[in-house]
C-alpha cells in the first residue's frame, strides 16, 4: 500500500513550474504520433449530486492510469469559493498503485491549451506574417491559449485583442495594458475581419459572434462548450470550414457546435477530421479554407499530460 506521507502530491504551482504549454502540447503530439487512439479513452461521467456536478474522467494506458475529479458548484462564487474544483490521482497501470495526486484544475488549464497547440500546430503555419488574434473570454483558459499560441515556432504574434462582455472586470484580471474589446462593440465585425486566429473560451451557450465576418483561411478554436446543446460557434461557421476534431465519436456526443451545426444541416457527421490525422500528416487542409477546431477536453490527454508532469517534476527535485 503506497504510503501518503511519500506519495508526490502537486499544487497547482508545482503543475506550472514542472510543465509548460509547449512541453504538453510536444507530449500530446509525440503520443498520438507513437499510435494513441482517442476513440478507444474511457467516457466521462456526469454525476448530479446536492452540491452541483461531479465530473469523472478515467483513462488508461499501458504506461499508467489516472483519474480527474472536479466539482461544479455553481453556487460556490457568492462563498468565496471557485466554481470548478478538482483533483488528478495518477496510478500505476499494472498494479493500479497510487502514484501521484496533482490539483485538477492546473493540469486542466494546462492541458486544454496544449491539445489546441498540438492539434493546430500543424495549421498555423499557414501564415506567414504576423498574427492577428482575437479570444473570446478572459479566464485562465482564454490567457493560456495566448501563451501558447505565442510560445509556437511558426508564430508571430502582432496582436491580441479579448472580447468581452465586461470589459472593466476583464482589464482587471488581465496583464496591464491588455487590448480589450466589449461583445457588443462596433468594432468587432472589423476585427474578425483581419483576425488571422480566433479562439472561444467562454461559458456562452449561443454563437458569439456572426462567422459571415471571418476571412476564407482563418484559425478558430473553440474549448469553451462541451454539452451538445451549447455552442460558441454558428451552423454557417461549420459549412464554409473544414472541422477537426478530438474523436469523432465523442464531438457527436459531447460538441454542441458540431451535434447543432448537424441537426441544422450544416454540417455532416463524415465530414468530421479527427485531430489525430492532422497531428500525424496523414490529412493536409488547404490554407484557404477556414479550419475549426472544436474541443470538449478528453481524458487522455490529461493522462499524457499527468505522466509528463511527474516525470519532470520528479527530474527535477
Amino acid at each position: 500500500m503506497t504510503s501518503l506521507k511519500h506519495l508526490p502530491i502537486l499544487s497547482a504551482d508545482d503543475v506550472e513550474r514542472a510543465l509548460t504549454r509547449e512541453q504538453a502540447a510536444a507530449a500530446l503530439t509525440r503520443a498520438l504520433r507513437a499510435g494513441l487512439d482517442p476513440s478507444e479513452d474511457l467516457e466521462r461521467s456526469v454525476l448530479e449530486v446536492t452540491g452541483g456536478q461531479l465530473l469523472l474522467m478515467p483513462s488508461a494506458r499501458t504506461s499508467a492510469v489516472g483519474l480527474k475529479t472536479v466539482t461544479l458548484a455553481a453556487g460556490n462564487p457568492s462563498r468565496g469559493l471557485p466554481r470548478i474544483q478538482g483533483a488528478y490521482l495518477l496510478f500505476g497501470a499494472e498494479t493500479l498503485e497510487l502514484r501521484a495526486i496533482m490539483d485538477g484544475i492546473a493540469v486542466t488549464n494546462l492541458r486544454t491549451p496544449a491539445v489546441s497547440v498540438a492539434a493546430t500546430g500543424p495549421l498555423l503555419t499557414r501564415f506567414t506574417r504576423p498574427v492577428e488574434l482575437v479570444v473570446f473570454g478572459a479566464g485562465p483558459q482564454a490567457v493560456g491559449h495566448v501563451d501558447a499560441i505565442r510560445a509556437v515556432d511558426s508564430v508571430e504574434l502582432a496582436d491580441v485583442t479579448y472580447v468581452v462582455r465586461h470589459p472593466e472586470r476583464a482589464r482587471e484580471q488581465l496583464s496591464p495594458g491588455a487590448a480589450v474589446v466589449a461583445a457588443d462593440s462596433p468594432d468587432l465585425a472589423a476585427l474578425l475581419g483581419r483576425a488571422q486566429v480566433v479562439v472561444c473560451a467562454t461559458s456562452a451557450s449561443t454563437p458569439l459572434f456572426d462567422s459571415a465576418q471571418l476571412a476564407d483561411g482563418t484559425v478558430v478554436i473553440a474549448v469553451g462548450s462541451h454539452e451538445p446543446e451549447v455552442r460558441e460557434l454558428d451552423g454557417p461557421l461549420m459549412a464554409r470550414a473544414h472541422v477537426v476534431v478530438e474523436d469523432v465519436r465523442t464531438a457527436l456526443r459531447e460538441a454542441g457546435d458540431v451535434v447543432l451545426a448537424i441537426r441544422e444541416g450544416h454540417l455532416d457527421a463524415d465530414e468530421l477530421i479527427p485531430m489525430a490525422d492532422v497531428v500525424r500528416g496523414t490529412r493536409t487542409l488547404p490554407q484557404d479554407r477556414i479550419a475549426v477546431f472544436k474541443s470538449v477536453g478528453m481524458s487522455w490527454q490529461d493522462l499524457v499530460v499527468a505522466e509528463e508532469l511527474i516525470e519532470r517534476h520528479q527530474r527535477g527535485r
